[in-house]
């Protein structure tokens, strides 16, 4: 692994982590194209590259954390305060016991599918298509809402089916927010709402993954080695990006569809699909 390879796939993930896009997906095609051009063997993947893609992730869970610190901190003096006069009416309240529940639901969904999404990285092609039911369903929620009015509140409702959505984004082309906003948005909930709950709802699970796992996977003798260079500016980039992309995402959607990404993911998936297939 060398510097440009991950600074490139800092900027990958800083875009597609929060566009409905799929960043594991994005990552599996940049790290494989990379691997096609530099004629490396697509079924060689280092302790250092599973490393790199922790580290990425870390530099997007501070970027949702500084841009959501307003919010974060209203919904955690709102826990306090009610678990403290037994008073649960506050949304914020709410919010963060619907958090804490979909954490514990994206777990039970997740955890059974590690394994195969592990196994997915090294078949980009069925990522591929993956990818392209995304880029459907993105569609066909955005053409069930115009039909009905949406509205701005996170029941607990649809709160566990968003949660059940990011469970089965764990899979590689499964975009986590492209599942998690739809899911939103076929309930009735607004995308603007959608999209900051689908955001909030990520903190934990990036947080368990980033910190858990390198405790759990890594061995801490051979971190040693790795070229920490080229890890921390690709951390470093894929915070800076994601900062900008969330700022800019919840902006687009508060005015536009998301059928743009939609029509991305069924292109994007389709070629590379096809791609992968004859390579």
């Amino acid at each position: 692994m060398d510097l440009i390879q991950s600074i490139l796939m800092g900027i990958v993930q800083g875009l597609s982590e929060f566009l409905p896009i799929s960043s594991s997906a994005h990552l599996v095609f940049t790290s494989n194209f990379y691997k096609v051009f530099k004629g490396i063997e697509i079924v060689h993947e280092s302790n250092q590259e599973i490393f790199l893609d922790i580290m990425l992730h870390l530099g997007t869970l501070i970027a949702v954390l500084i841009y959501f610190r307003k919010e974060i901190l209203e919904i955690l003096k709102a826990l306090v305060y009610g678990l403290k006069n037994k008073d649960y009416s506050a949304q914020d309240f709410k919010l963060g016991v619907y958090i804490f529940l979909g954490t514990i639901v994206t777990v039970l969904i997740a955890y059974p599918l590690n394994e195969v999404a592990g196994g997915l990285v090294f078949k980009p092609s069925i990522v591929g298509i993956l990818l392209v039911f995304t880029g459907i369903l993105l569609l066909f929620s955005e053409a069930r809402a115009k039909k009905y009015k949406s509205h701005k509140d996170i029941t607990l409702k649809n709160s566990l089916l968003i949660a059940i959505a990011q469970g089965l984004a764990a899979l590689p082309g499964f975009s986590r927010s492209g599942l998690t906003i739809a899911t939103g948005l076929l309930n009735g909930v607004d995308r603007t709402t959608a999209a900051r709950y689908s955001f909030l709802l990520s903190i934990p699970i990036i947080l368990g993954a980033s910190m858990v796992y390198p405790l759990v996977k890594i061995d801490f003798h051979e971190i040693i080695t790795y070229n920490w260079t080229a890890i921390i500016a690709g951390t470093i980039v894929s915070g800076l990006v994601g900062y900008i992309c969330i700022k800019y995402f919840l902006k687009f959607v508060s005015k536009f569809s998301l059928g743009i990404f939609g029509y991305y993911c069924l292109i994007v998936g389709v070629v590379t699909a096809v791609f992968f297939s004859i390579n």
